[in-house]
């Protein structure tokens, strides 16, 4: 079993339909005390408002969910809505008229402990065992960084976890590691390092030759193109899949400056740092000044939107970039490109801030003090946690969107051209309609045993293992699931706007104008505290060593178990 702090598995969040929801809960008609299971079983006709994709046209009929619900032994009536869910979410909850569930309806940790402690909603934690939802208990006791991720503050449970992970195991890879753990993968090209006679750099002081010699030559003439039209490195700052951060790696870090959960570092012995104020960042940016003087790195790396960038790239007038795949930045030129690893920098080593695939959330299904039977609502649910099942639900049934299995079991998706032909839509236009929202949680090696990924998907894993892990020393990272108290979320909306911008303003200037000295190095230090940093890292330890304990109390329940 994999720990807490070595999370890996790509967990990109399901979207449900974000309401924000004020108002209190009107009481409880079946209130329970937290922690104990309310045994009455016999409510069997239940009713659940959900959100609901627009283009979708609702569960009464849905095979998926009738199904499940007959062999759950019960029945839905199903209250779906696209349009004015919050507004009616509200009402409902103020005027004390609650369904027996909310499903989809995304309620924030925040709400869902407010309507936690004021009886609204049950805690679902005394339900989540063996002989209730066995299904959920075995995917938690295996992933106990879910739990900790869904446990709020008060240490109850109010809502199902929802979430898609996609990583490495999800190929056949031994080790699971998500599809975000390294964002940017940089390029270089390859044929015009081979008509100067030069190799591919392996430090950042050879590639800092190697532009100098793509600029003397012009190389990007060798594509047609103008004279002067030739841009030695190119990218956006501090941007997600091609920003500049990997080849910070030579100075230990790979962070966003821009933004406080990326810029975080989860410290050997547990603490949390942002790399904003360490002298490492400060070398940093005094060695890749230089090379905006230079002329090597584009000048418009402060301003160009993605659609800029992709087109210099695919003009051929780019020789070094980042993206997540050459083909789709470099276009008809990407044959001549090749892979750039990490360089080592001026003392010869490199380390790479690896990232949290992230996005377990628990506010896609609630269940209010109205039901007067959780157990038999829950058996339903726990149906969604078996692999086929979720599959059918987040993409359309068997028969429909899943045509037939290959030699390995895998199910496979319906082309555009049989969607067309079968439905007079595409296949997106068709899992939009049959799609369901709720608390769908996809594991990574769903894709291994139950479907197939995306074939781009597919390649970028197998890049990511095969290629850049093998440069990754340390694959601890801060999980992003870390669950905040309302005074916690105070402070991070007090601070972080300022303080991200504050250090975002900061990077440009000194990588675009220089003027690093002692003396405006200590004055940035001293500013980084009034705009919050001491009370953000606060914050985010607490809230870490939260997660820590929520997911060592799982683990050592389920070893004791064992």
């Amino acid at each position: 079993m994999k720990t807490f702090a070595k999370r890996i598995g790509a967990l990109v969040a399901l979207a449900g339909v974000t309401a924000s929801l004020a108002g209190c809960g009107g009481g409880s008609t079946n209130k329970t005390e937290p922690g104990v299971v309310n045994t009455n079983v016999d409510q069997t006709e239940f009713n659940i408002i959900s959100g609901i994709s627009a283009l979708s046209g609702g569960y009464d009929d849905n095979e998926v969910l009738n199904a499940m619900a007959e062999n759950a032994g019960i029945s839905i009536t199903w209250e779906t809505m696209s349009d004015s869910l919050s507004e009616q979410v509200n009402i409902r909850i103020a005027g004390n008229d609650l369904p027996d569930a909310f499903n989809a309806v995304g309620f924030s940790n925040y709400e869902m402990t407010n309507y936690g402690e004021d009886g609204t909603f049950i805690d679902l934690t005394p339900y989540i065992t063996e002989e209730y939802m066995p299904n959920l208990t075995k995917i938690l006791e295996e992933h106990p960084d879910i739990r900790a991720a869904i446990t709020m503050d008060d240490g109850c449970i109010y809502g199902l976890p929802a979430g898609e992970q996609m990583g490495t195991a999800g190929v056949g890879k031994e080790e699971d590691y998500n599809i975000y753990t390294i964002p940017q993968y940089s390029m270089i090209n390859k044929t015009w390092l081979d008509e100067l006679g030069l190799e591919v750099p392996t430090t950042l002081d050879e590639l800092h030759d190697v532009l100098v010699a793509f600029k003397e030559n012009d190389m990007a003439t060798t594509y047609g193109n103008d004279p002067g039209q030739t841009i030695p490195m190119s990218f956006g700052i501090d941007q997600w899949c091609w920003g500049q951060n990997i080849y910070y790696a030579g100075f230990g870090f790979t962070n966003w400056t821009n933004d406080v959960c990326m810029d975080m570092v989860l410290q050997p012995d547990g603490t949390v740092n942002f790399v904003s104020d360490d002298d490492n960042y400060r070398a940093a940016l005094e060695y890749f000044h230089d090379w905006f003087a230079e002329g090597l790195i584009d000048q418009e790396v402060f301003s160009q939107d993605d659609t800029q960038y992709m087109a210099k790239c695919s003009q051929g007038r780019v020789g070094v970039a980042t993206w997540w795949y050459i083909e789709e930045l470099m276009g008809d030129h990407s044959d001549d490109y090749v892979f750039l690893p990490i360089l080592d920098g001026p003392d010869g080593t490199h380390n790479v801030t690896v990232r949290d695939g992230g996005g377990i959330n628990s506010g896609n299904l609630c269940i209010t003090s109205a039901c007067e039977s959780p157990i038999n609502l829950l058996k339903f649910y726990d149906q969604w946690y078996e692999p086929e099942n979720v599959m059918q639900l987040q993409y359309g049934p068997i028969g429909v969107y899943f045509t037939g299995q290959d030699e390995n079991g895998l199910w496979q998706s319906i082309t555009d051209e049989e969607a067309q032909a079968q439905y007079g839509k595409s296949a997106g236009e068709l899992k939009s309609e049959c799609e369901v929202a709720g608390p769908k949680l996809i594991l990574s090696d769903y894709y291994a045993t139950t479907f197939e990924m995306e074939p781009r998907a597919q390649e970028r894993l197998n890049d990511l293992y095969d290629y850049w892990m093998p440069f990754v020393s340390d694959t601890t990272c801060y999980p992003i699931d870390c669950v905040f108290t309302q005074d916690e979320l105070d402070t991070i909306d007090r601070y972080r706007v300022d303080f991200e911008g504050f250090v975002s303003e900061q990077e440009a200037a000194w990588l675009r104008d220089g003027g690093i000295t002692d003396e405006t190095w200590a004055a940035y230090k001293e500013n980084l505290n009034s705009y919050g940093m001491d009370k953000l890292l606060e914050v985010y330890q607490a809230a870490y060593d939260r997660y820590v304990q929520n997911a060592g109390s799982q683990t050592a329940t389920a070893e004791t178990a064992e």
